[in-house]
């Protein structure tokens, strides 16, 4: 009976699959428990090494918890809308549809051979129909609420309407737009139903609005932050640039308290939960109005979280989209403005804000005043400044911001000191709040407390500023200029957006003869013919974004056949909320931010049972692959896959790579002018290969497939080797070096059952005390560690117990029961082979899980290690619970001390009890 995993293997998956092994029902008298992983949008490159890494993780765990008496819920779908397949599209004409399908079903198989237990009469697909209707049901409601500040929570807009019919807006204390203009009674009556529609638009959570977006001309579409790298798009390398757009925008910012408040009640990591902190930047502060210089009439408005430093302003700068920008730039600079202007919308947001980059900006020609000193202050633009963020202006005080001290240095401007304590200010900015003002009209010699409130009461009094807070968290876009995703259900009339009616869900997508914008610039659903709303309103054109389907899927899977509600009540009730998620922390301010968002006003409104969906959240690190690069003499890099002629190739020993090897299209290189080619003595011609650590990607050719290594090594070898490779929250790089050992031990588990000429070891012995204590310090140690997520201890905990077995040449059944009990959550296919082998009924997942009994942990006697002089010099043992006083009494009679003191004396013994022995001499 030789150890053979691949027909092992294919045994247990279909006794799985025809068994519902892993089928779970809603309900029951065990306790629940809701394990989740984020779920993968399906490429076509199929799963690479580092996919699976959190799969595995919480694979284990689900398997665990099910030993421990638990209804576990563990599913997994597709987040299968996305711009691959709509690229692809284009490119092929291939429906998206088509491909995804094709990419999920290899997905799928590679899943599979890997051992999930996933309960796959659960699955979700985004792109489904059944499922996105309930997505378009949610948007549905988000456009019927708005957020009343009194209750705290999302209301009917149709409350509001009657609100207005009898009171207008005064009395209303909503989030809405900032101008949103007062209605009396009367005149909301007045208006027409277009003006009204148009009116509530200020106040619904979902609502079209003007917003800066990264818009890619290339692909006719907007991209997401996360989409854009280095000013270009992420896929393709397109130019990307921030256009002013007309886009459906979620009211977010409607829920920014509640959500940092949430953050107080869930167990997430600090560095994630302050990354969403950060995001949502609720500042306390005050917002001041400055005059136009030629012009009071007009107002530049500024927030700011110092207004204590305001008489320190020597110059403003406003962001270059901001919309006073052209109306105030003067002749003699409007050259130099458009092209800085221009420079500007090709960066990205994260490039614009990004810490250390170098000091650009242009001046306008124009000046504002200072409310308080009636101070000329310069205006400039600068990227730095964002449009969407506040109000686009930023008065700058470069005695105090280090931002504004670079900028100062670089153009020249002065720096005012406005505090005795601050210090150095010629060499930095010195942002202290302490000491008292200096240069600083009606607050000098007044400390922060007493200043800030003076100046923000004369601001008011005045109506030039109040007190204010403010959020860096805006609005969330909502649409994209692309086919394969959600169709938005909303029909347009006169210009006014309508919702279709409920029972007309879901509304599909249409199909249309190419995936591209039309030629008069519309989405491509523009393209679709005769889809209009009852034959004669035009259809929203553009589709919901990548992140409306992975905003409320871990409800489906509570309930994924329902075709009524999106889940039901009683199955909300039972499983409640995700007990454990896994993912990364790419997603912290994307999904992990916009999910918590809807589930808060899904909440409000009755639908679900808890204000957070997520109780505990791991993010896994990332598994790295290993790069190669050639560096272009035109100081690009450009990966390149290498040929290899055999393994010792991919160690990467020799940087120096005959072309013939390399496998790349080189699109746009010139071969011969652009790549810095060598030659050797045999006058080969070669290129210097740069290797580099990176994430994982087709287009960096470093991936590895998890087939190739299940193929040679088996799956439960390949789990528990991603595990073995070190923490689940690190990064790690890929390498195959340790797998064998992992190999090894599955085997070495598999000879305490057969020897090698297939003889049958297992006994019904009595185990030994020794053998208890092997087994149930390997069932502590992993006990414990897989509740803390520390699988890599783990499997090194298996490799020593194994060990250990196999030197006392135990085979007894009651041990390797129970160790293979504890073993399944991690190698599950060779456990169940394990467990019928021991004469069980499969499958071992109905087993319980082994605890460890303390009494074996126990040990009849400890161990010293003898030190002289603090060198350990041999080791002795005593009976456990042996007196102190009883040990060094016996020290000076032991014959390796006598051995090392050889009649010099003994000037101290120190015995620290089931410890050690040091003898001073």
């Amino acid at each position: 009976m030789e150890y053979n995993p691949s027909q092992i293997e294919s045994k247990w998956a279909k006794f799985w699959e025809q068994n519902q092994t892993y089928k779970v029902e809603n309900g029951g008298s065990k306790p629940k428990f809701y394990i989740l992983n984020m779920f993968p949008y399906p490429s076509g490159a199929g799963l690479h090494v580092g996919h699976p890494l959190g799969y595995i993780a919480t694979d284990i765990f689900a398997r665990y918890k099910r030993l421990k008496g638990f209804n576990v819920l563990n599913p997994m779908g597709y987040d299968s809308f996305g711009l691959p397949a709509e690229q692809y599209a284009i490119q092929t004409g291939t429906h998206p549809a088509v491909t995804t399908v094709k990419n999920i079903n290899t997905f799928r198989s590679q899943l599979d051979k890997i051992g999930f237990s996933f309960d796959w009469s659960r699955e979700v697909r985004t792109s489904d129909p059944a499922y996105y209707k309930w997505t378009q049901w949610i948007f549905m409601q988000l456009f019927n609420h708005y957020f009343d500040k009194d209750a705290q929570k999302a209301l009917k807009v149709s409350d509001l309407v009657a609100h207005f019919e009898k009171e207008g807006n005064a009395k209303v204390n909503a989030v809405c737009d900032e101008d949103t203009p007062s209605v009396s009674a009367a005149e909301w009556n007045a208006m027409s139903e277009k003006e009204q529609q148009i009116f509530l638009l200020h106040y619904r959570l979902t609502m079209p609005e003007e917003a800066y977006v990264n818009w890619c001309p290339a692909m006719g579409s907007v991209l997401s932050n996360d989409e854009v790298k280095d000013g270009v798009s992420e896929r393709g390398g397109y130019p990307v640039e921030r256009k002013l757009m007309k886009q459906w925008a979620m009211r977010i910012t409607a829920y920014a308290d509640r959500l940092l408040e949430g953050l107080n009640n869930i167990d997430w990591s600090e560095s994630l939960k302050e990354q969403q902190r950060n995001w949502i930047g609720r500042s306390q502060g005050a917002s001041v109005k400055f005059d136009l210089a030629l012009d009071p009439s007009v107002k530049i408005e500024v927030f700011t979280t110092r207004v204590d430093t305001i008489y320190g302003v020597t110059f403003m700068v406003l962001a270059p989209e901001h919309e006073l920008v052209d109306s105030i730039t003067t002749p003699e600079q409007r050259e130099e403005i458009e092209n800085y202007k221009k420079w500007t919308a090709s960066r990205s947001e994260v490039d614009r804000m990004s810490e250390g980059k170098k000091v650009t900006g242009a001046f306008t020609g124009a000046y504002c005043i200072n409310p308080f000193d009636g101070a000329k202050v310069p205006i400039y633009i600068a990227d730095y400044v964002l449009a969407g963020y506040g109000t686009g202006a930023v008065m700058a005080v470069p005695s105090g911001d280090q931002r504004d001290w670079n900028f100062a240095k670089h153009f020249n401007l002065p720096i005012i000191p406005i505090l005795d304590a601050q210090k150095d200010i010629e060499t930095a900015a010195d942002n202290t709040k302490e000491g008292r003002y200096i240069n600083s009209g009606i607050i000098n010699g007044m400390t922060y407390k007493e200043a800030t409130q003076t100046l923000i009461n004369w601001l008011e009094e005045r109506g030039l500023g109040k007190g204010k807070v403010q959020y860096r968290l805006r609005n969330a876009v909502f649409s994209r200029q692309r086919y394969w995703g959600e169709p938005v259900p909303v029909y347009w009339k006169e210009g006014v957006p309508y919702l279709i009616d409920e029972s007309e869900l879901p509304l599909e997508l249409p199909s249309i003869d190419e995936y591209l914008p039309t030629a008069t610039g519309e989405p491509p659903l523009g393209r679709a013919t005769d889809w209009k709303y009852k034959g004669e309103y035009e259809y929203e054109l553009s589709t919901m974004p990548g992140w409306a389907g992975s905003s409320w899927y871990f409800y489906r899977y509570m309930d994924a056949q329902n075709d009524q509600e999106f889940a039901s009540k009683a199955a909300l009730d039972y499983w409640r909320q995700v007990d454990l998620y896994v993912g990364g922390t790419e997603h912290a301010v994307g999904h992990l931010l916009y999910s918590r968002f809807w589930n808060l006003f899904l909440y409000d409104l009755g639908l679900v049972p808890e204000k957070e969906y997520a109780k505990k959240l791991v993010n896994q690190g990332m598994i790295q692959g290993r790069s190669l690069f050639i560096h272009l003499k035109t100081g690009r890099s450009l990966h390149v896959q290498i040929q290899f002629a055999d393994e010792k190739d991919r160690l990467f020993k020799d940087k120096y790579v005959a072309m013939t090897q390399i496998d790349n299209r080189f699109e746009g290189i010139d071969t011969e002018g652009d790549i810095a080619w060598q030659t050797d003595d045999a006058g080969k011609q070669f290129v210097v290969l740069t290797p580099e650590v990176e994430k994982m990607s087709k287009s960096k050719y470093n991936v590895v497939n998890p087939d190739d290594m299940i193929a040679q090594y088996g799956a439960d070898c390949f789990r528990m080797y991603e595990m073995f490779l070190g923490p689940i929250t690190d990064a790690k790089p890929w390498s195959t070096s340790g797998i064998t050992g992992v190999a090894g031990f599955l085997r070495k588990f598999w000879s305490l059952m057969y020897d090698i000429n297939g003889k049958f070891l297992v006994n019904d012995n009595e185990p030994t005390k020794d053998e208890l204590k092997i087994l149930h310090t390997c069932i502590k140690k992993v006990n414990d560690d897989i509740e803390r997520f520390g699988f890599n201890t783990c499997v090194s905990a298996f490799m020593v117990c194994v060990n250990e077995l196999k030197a006392a040449k135990c085979s007894k059944r009651a041990i390797l029961n129970e160790l293979t009990i504890l073993l399944a959550p991690f190698a599950p296919f060779i456990a169940e082979e394990a467990w019928t082998i021991l004469g069980n009924t499969p499958s071992v997942l109905n087993a319980a899980y082994p605890n460890a009994n303390e009494a074996y942990l126990v040990s009849d006697a400890v161990v010293y290690p003898i030190a002289i002089n603090g060198k350990t010099r041999g080791e002795i043992s005593f009976p456990t619970g042996t007196a102190k006083d009883v040990i060094e009494a016996a020290v000076p009679d032991m014959e390796v001390v006598k051995k090392w003191v050889n009649g010099s004396g003994i000037k101290k013994i120190v015995v620290v009890p089931g410890r050690m022995i040091n003898v001073v001499i």
